[in-house]
């Protein structure tokens, strides 16, 4: 194999940057990285998924930014795998590429009513209120009172969070300009959360559920029947970590509030499914089940639908049961799973087969799990294998460098965006946000951050 290591990372989020710096961590030219994304703006999920009111968590880009200051780091944003450069022609380029686009795509609930205006994923919303340009016309609909959201994770919490916090709450934030007006003129009052099994199960974390009773003019609201536990949960309780010990009892503190009569309310309805959106030319409202929980050999626990039904009056449905990868022409896919073939963050044919040269990590690799930082370690793991292939003397020579590169590139993408055009994208945004003492202002049009980039 030629020196120095030339490897490609599609997906400029926190597996490809993690997985950048680890490449990159010896500082002595032997490897060379260059990183794409199909946006101009680098950061992925800390950027358009971490809830604007989250300041904290989107510090790791601090980290980021010295891995974009190593020798041998080169940035192609708003150059989109597939459409402007195919996978093939990636590996003419380069030793090896690596694979780390997430999970866009909203898991779909299977059930009547659910393409209704009205009806939205979660990371739509999301992506809406956190200013991505995909997203930055979907207008949801917050002329209703009730809104409902399936599912019983943190992006669940988020949601119902950014729709019951008063909205002043959010002008000091990078909340997307669109998103903070149209939230200001918000009638929700009430956010219903569903989710299938009981508080044990609950996938979200600690501060993201006891945040909600922390906010000024809202009750959260939990049926002391849904905190009784029986026999089999009190021993699984007895046994299960911290987290989920804690859970239970912010949960169990919440049904024992008496609520104040506040202008807006938060249910945290559990043992609870969707069976139909309802609605005429717009959804109107759901029809739940209530569901009882069946122990597994395993000792797991399922939701099984009883004969119980209700019907709750909504005007805005937002799922987040999971996240699906998108599949990329020319590159191995498990459609059931969603995530590109691999083991270990080599990437397989579906009889198992190496392809040799090509590599994935992050929620693309193994599922949208864990948090931010959980991308780093898979990564490491990912390019712990691509290296040793690289020492194995695997790796093919590419018959292209990175002058061909930039030939291509300067002919089919003339608005790519380099690392230091993204620096003025990003002090653009600071600037803007100074006056109002807010992080930053985002430019949500592809267009006008190119513009920006040239200034």
């Amino acid at each position: 194999m030629s020196a120095p290591l030339r490897v490609a990372i599609v997906g400029a989020g926190p597996a490809g940057f993690y997985a950048a710096g680890d490449l990159l961590k010896a500082g002595d030219g032997s490897v060379e990285v260059d990183l794409f994304d199909r946006l101009p703006t680098p950061y992925g999920l800390v950027r358009a998924g971490v809830a604007p009111d989250h300041p904290n968590i989107k510090v790791v880009t601090k980290v980021y930014e010295k891995t974009a200051a190593k020798p041998g780091f080169r940035y192609h944003g708003n150059v989109e795998i597939g459409r402007d450069i195919t996978p093939a022609e990636l590996r003419e380029h380069f030793h090896a590429v690596l694979y780390t686009v997430g999970a866009p795509n909203d898991r779909k609930l299977g059930i009547p009513g659910e393409d209704l205006p009205g009806s939205l994923g979660a990371a739509d919303f999301v992506g809406w209120y956190n200013g991505h340009p995909d997203f930055r016309d979907l207008d949801p609909d917050l002329s209703g009172e009730r809104a409902v959201v399936v599912g019983a994770g943190n992006v669940a919490l988020d949601c119902a969070r950014m729709l019951g916090v008063p909205v002043a709450e959010l002008q000091s934030t990078d909340t997307a300009d669109h998103a903070l007006a149209a939230l200001a003129a918000s009638s929700i009052r009430e956010v219903v959360i569903l989710a299938r099994r009981g508080p044990l199960q609950g996938a979200y974390t600690n501060p993201e559920l006891l945040e909600l009773g922390e906010i000024e003019g809202l009750d959260v609201i939990v049926d002391a029947d849904d905190v009784r536990l029986d026999d089999a949960h009190r021993a699984l309780l007895e046994t299960a970590d911290k987290t989920t010990r804690r859970n239970v009892e912010i949960v169990t503190d919440y049904a024992g509030r008496v609520p104040t009569g506040a202008s807006r309310r938060i249910v945290l309805k559990f043992f609870s499914s969707p069976v139909e959106i309802l609605g005429e030319d717009r959804v109107e409202g759901v029809r739940i089940v209530r569901n009882e929980l069946v122990q597994n050999e395993d000792g797991s626990f399922s939701a099984r639908p009883t004969e119980v039904t209700e019907t709750i009056a909504a005007g805005l449905v937002l799922r987040s049961i999971g996240y699906l990868g998108a599949p990329l022409d020319g590159v191995p896919f498990d459609e059931r799973r969603g995530t590109i073939r691999n083991v270990d963050g080599r990437v397989t044919e579906e009889d198992g087969t190496v392809v040799p040269g090509v590599y994935t990590a992050g929620w693309v690799k193994r599922g949208p799990s864990g948090v931010i930082g959980t991308n780093k370690k898979c990564a490491q793991e990912t390019v712990r294998e691509l290296r040793a292939d690289a020492e194995a003397g695997l790796l093919a020579d590419p018959p292209k460098g990175a002058a061909e590169l930039d030939a291509l590139l300067a002919e089919r993408v003339p608005d790519r965006i380099d690392y230091a055009a993204w620096g003025r994208i990003d002090a653009h945004e600071v600037a803007a946000g100074e006056p109002a003492g807010r992080p930053r202002v985002k430019l949500v049009d592809i267009d006008e951050m190119v513009g920006v980039s040239r200034s």
